[in-house]
């Protein structure tokens, strides 16, 4: 998905701050400000790239060493999930991280064919906004010094960045499928020694009409946090 908007509200996260060591905090400060620092990288090779060459040809090409390494850092946050130094859902964290590398690695990095689409160019910008926006709010609430702009943008950038960003992504996968069925790629075949057969073309298919139940349920929950965080409202979360 787009985002990668956890559970926890600014009122939670000073609980989650009173309750870890202060090695653990001096870590979490750590590790959101290389990750800001790497998103902003990220940006400024986007900027100067577009800017020298007029045109988003190759732009993914020219990033996706630094795409790769802090996308997959990214999965410290399960890490931090499970030893419990993040009070955030593990299955929430875990679907949202698992996604993006699933659109790095399997998608975009295994498919050159499809890495000039105007659909990939879509998805890194959005990526690249949330993150930036993310970890920075992360560290100065560490810090405990949250400036209300970053705030603001934590709360009211995804209402356009969220489904532009998942648009991207399905775009993007939609693009794959051609190349995927041609080639036959990560598929498994019968016969053979395993006896069991997996299509990825037919994959693929499942994880775009997983958006369907998935995007409404984060997008929505977003919009209850944002009234909780900003206007101060009561939200009842209804139990499935």
């Amino acid at each position: 998905m787009a985002s990668s908007e956890e559970d926890s509200t600014v009122e939670e996260k000073e609980n989650n701050k009173k309750s870890i060591s202060p090695f653990a905090r001096t870590w979490l400060i750590f590790y959101n400000i290389a990750m800001t620092a790497g998103w902003l990288v990220l940006a400024i090779a986007m900027i100067r790239f577009y800017m020298g060459k007029g045109t988003h040809k190759g732009l993914y090409r020219s990033i996706q060493k630094t795409l790769k390494c802090f996308q997959t850092f990214a999965l410290l946050e399960l890490v931090h999930c499970l030893i419990g130094i993040v009070h955030t859902s593990m299955l929430v964290t875990g679907v949202q991280v698992s996604s993006r590398i699933f659109m790095v690695w399997f998608i975009t990095q295994s498919i050159k064919q499809i890495q000039n689409e105007e659909s990939v160019i879509v998805f890194l910008f959005v990526w690249t906004v949330t993150e930036i926006t993310r970890y920075s709010f992360y560290t100065f609430n560490l810090l405990n010094h949250l400036p209300y702009f970053i705030k603001w943008a934590r709360y009211n950038l995804f209402i356009i960045l969220y489904p532009v960003g998942a648009a991207g992504e399905l775009l993007t996968i939609y693009a794959a499928l051609p190349y995927v069925q041609k080639t036959g790629m990560y598929s498994l075949r019968l016969p053979n020694k395993y006896n069991v057969s997996f299509d990825y073309y037919y994959f693929l298919l499942i994880v775009m009409a997983s958006y369907i139940p998935l995007f409404p349920q984060l997008y929505f929950h977003m919009l209850r946090q944002r009234r909780k965080v900003l206007h101060g409202e009561v939200v009842v979360e209804k139990d499935d």
